[in-house]
């Protein structure tokens, strides 16, 4: 899954439930996915951070 179509699952998921058409199994159901969601996306931009800090980092040193 990438992260664009995490997202969209994600708002999907929100949409779902603020429609107020959903059983409460589903209910526990969607939240726990969205939160597994939310921790992919977390660690996709934890990375892409990363990797952003140890390129400027490079560049930094290469202009030295």
């Amino acid at each position: 899954m990438t992260y664009s179509q995490a997202i969209k699952r994600l708002e999907e998921i929100v949409k779902l439930i603020e429609s107020n058409q959903i059983e409460i199994d589903q209910l526990a159901e969607k939240i726990k996915e969205a939160n597994q969601i939310i921790a992919y996306c977390t660690d996709k931009l934890t990375k892409a951070d990363q990797e952003i800090e140890k390129l400027w980092a490079n560049r930094l040193k290469s202009e030295e």
